[in-house]
C-alpha cells in the first residue's frame, strides 16, 4: 500500500511538471561552433530525457559485454557444484541402503565435482567400510583429522574402528581427544565410559558417568548402577594390593549405592565380618534379601559366623525370610537348613510349599530328604532321574553371549560385555533324537553263512 502511494505521488508530480512546462513552454537557443538551434523548453527536457536513456542502454549492454566470461565461469561452476551435491547425497543415500558399489562411484563424482574434501572424505571413508576396505576408510578418517571442520567426524570414524577391532588402548586416546572437543557431546561420554570400564580405570569411568548425567545421556539411576559397579571394582583392585580399609569403604559404599548388586553386598558383608562388624554385615544382608531374596545372600549370612549348631543355623535362616516368608528362594533356604539339621518335618513342609517349576535343585532336595529321613533309596533315585531333565537353576546369564557364569562378573568373560550378566534361568539344551534304526530284513532274505566244516573241508581242498 505505501508504495503504491509513493508511486502514485511520484506520478502526478511528474504530470503536474509536464502540465506546468505545456502552459509555460518558453524558448532556448543554442549557439555551439557556428550552428544555431532555437527550440522550446519541453523539447530540450525530452531530448535530454532521451539521450541520458540511451547512454544508460549503451552503458548497461557494455557492463552485459564485459562481464561475460565470468557470469559464464560462474554458471558453469555453479552447475557443478549443484550435481556435486546431488552425487554427494546420492552417495549418502547409496550408504544407507548398504550399495557399496554406488557409494564408491558417487563419492569419487562428488570428489570431481565439488573439490571439496570436508564434504567428500566423510563419503568416500564410508563407502570403503561399506566395501570391506578398512585401510582406506582409515586413511580418510585420519585426513579428516587435519582439518578442524572435519576432526571431529574423523575422531568419530576412527573410534569405532578401533572399537570393532579391539583396539581398546588407542579408542581410548580418540575418545578422550574427542571429549576434549565436544566435552557434552551424549555417545562421547557413553563411548569414553565403554572404553574405561574395558580398560579397568574405574575412577575415570566413575567420574565420566557423573558428567554423562550432567549432559543428559545417561539417567541417574544409571549412573548409580555404575558408580556402584566402580566402587566394587575398587574394593577388589585394593584387596590385591594389600590395602584392606578401602577395600572395605568401597565394597560398604557399592552395597549402599546399589543394595540390588548382590556381589557387593555379599563382598561387604564378607569384609564387615573380617573386621568384626558382623552386626553391620547382618543389617546389609537382610536390607538386600528385603528386597530381592538370593540364594548368595543366604549362604553369605549363615557364613558370617561357622562355629553354630545346625539348629542355630535354621533360626537365623528365619530371621533372614521373616519379611519374605513366602519367596520361593525363601523356602528353599529354610528346607536347606532345616535337612541339615535333620528336622525332617520343617524341611518337607519347605519344600511342599516351594512354588514355581521343579527345578534341578528342588529335585535334589528332596532326593536327599527320601534318603535321609526314610532310607528310601528307591524315591531318591527317582527324584534324581527327574532332576536331570527338570528345568535348571537360575545362574549369572549373559544378556549378550548367554554364557553363564558361577558368579557375578562386571564384564562377561567370554565377549567382553559390561554389566550384562543377569539371573535368571538358562534353557536346558536338548539333544536332537537320533532316527530310528532300520527295519531288520526278513530271515528269508538273508543268506545263510556256509557252515563252518563245510568252509574247512573246502579250503583243505
Amino acid at each position: 500500500m505505501a508504495r503504491a502511494t509513493v508511486f502514485l505521488l511520484i506520478l502526478a508530480v511528474i504530470a503536474g511538471g509536464i502540465a506546468w512546462i505545456a502552459d509555460h513552454p518558453g524558448a532556448v537557443s543554442i549557439a555551439w561552433e557556428g550552428y544555431r538551434i532555437d527550440t522550446s523548453v519541453g523539447v530540450l527536457i525530452a531530448a535530454a530525457a532521451l539521450t541520458g536513456a540511451a547512454a544508460a542502454i549503451l552503458y548497461r549492454f557494455w557492463r552485459i559485454l564485459r562481464g561475460a566470461p565470468q557470469a559464464l565461469v560462474r554458471r558453469r561452476r555453479e552447475g557443478r557444484r549443484i550435481k556435486g551435491y546431488r552425487a554427494l547425497t546420492q552417495g549418502m543415500v547409496a550408504v544407507a541402503a548398504g550399495d557399496a558399489e554406488e557409494a564408491r562411484r558417487q563419492a569419487r563424482r562428488a570428489d570431481l565435482l565439488l573439490k571439496e574434501p570436508p564434504l567428500t572424505m566423510l563419503l568416500a571413508a564410508q563407502a570403503a567400510q561399506l566395501n570391506g576396505d578398512e585401510a582406506a576408510a582409515e586413511k580418510y578418517f585420519t585426513a579428516m583429522l587435519e582439518r578442524p571442520e572435519t576432526e571431529f567426524l574423523g575422531l568419530r570414524g576412527l573410534i569405532m574402528q578401533t572399537m570393532r577391532k579391539g583396539e581398546t588402548a588407542r579408542a581410548l586416546e580418540l575418545a578422550r581427544r574427542a571429549r576434549s572437543l565436544r566435552p557434552r557431546t551424549g555417545w562421547v561420554l557413553t563411548t569414553l565410559h565403554e572404553l574405561e570400564v574395558r580398560a579397568g580405570d574405574w575412577r575415570a569411568a566413575e567420574e565420566t558417568a557423573r558428567l554423562a548425567v550432567k549432559a543428559k545421556a545417561m539417567t541417574a539411576e544409571a549412573a548409580r548402577r555404575n558408580r556402584a559397579i566402580a566402587r566394587y571394582e575398587q574394593s577388589l583392585a585394593a584387596e590385591a594390593a594389600g590395602q584392606p580399609e578401602p577395600a572395605l569403604s568401597r565394597a560398604v559404599e557399592a552395597a549402599e549405592l546399589d543394595p540390588g548388586l548382590v556381589a557387593a553386598v555379599v563382598r561387604a558383608a564378607m569384609l564387615l565380618a573380617r573386621a568384626d562388624k558382623s552386626r553391620r554385615a547382618r543389617h546389609l544382608i537382610e536390607d538386600a534379601w528385603s528386597r530381592a531374596p538370593h540364594p548368595a545372600l543366604a549362604k553369605a549370612y549363615l557364613d558370617l559366623e561357622q562355629a553354630v549348631t545346625p539348629l542355630e543355623r535354621v533360626m537365623r535362616v528365619q530371621k533372614l525370610i521373616a519379611r519374605h516368608p513366602d519367596d520361593r528362594e525363601s523356602r528353599l533356604a529354610l528346607a536347606e537348613a532345616a535337612l541339615a539339621a535333620r528336622l525332617w518335618g520343617e524341611a518337607r513342609r519347605a519344600l511342599e510349599a516351594v512354588d514355581g517349576p521343579g527345578t534341578a535343585r528342588v529335585c535334589q532336595l528332596w532326593a536327599a530328604l527320601e534318603e535321609a529321613e526314610h532310607g528310601d533309596g528307591a524315591a531318591a533315585r527317582a527324584w534324581l532321574a527327574r532332576a536331570a531333565r527338570a528345568p535348571l537353576d537360575p545362574a549369572w546369564i549373559c544378556g549378550h553371549c548367554g554364557t553363564a557364569h558361577a558368579e557375578w562378573l562386571s564384564l562377561c568373560h567370554r565377549c567382553g560385555a559390561y554389566d550384562s550378566l543377569a539371573w535368571r534361568s538358562p534353557e536346558r539344551v536338548t539333544a536332537t533324537p537320533l532316527p530310528p534304526p532300520p527295519a531288520p530284513l526278513p530271515a528269508a532274505a538273508v543268506e545263510p553263512p556256509p557252515p563252518a566244516e563245510a568252509a574247512t573241508d573246502l579250503g583243505t581242498a
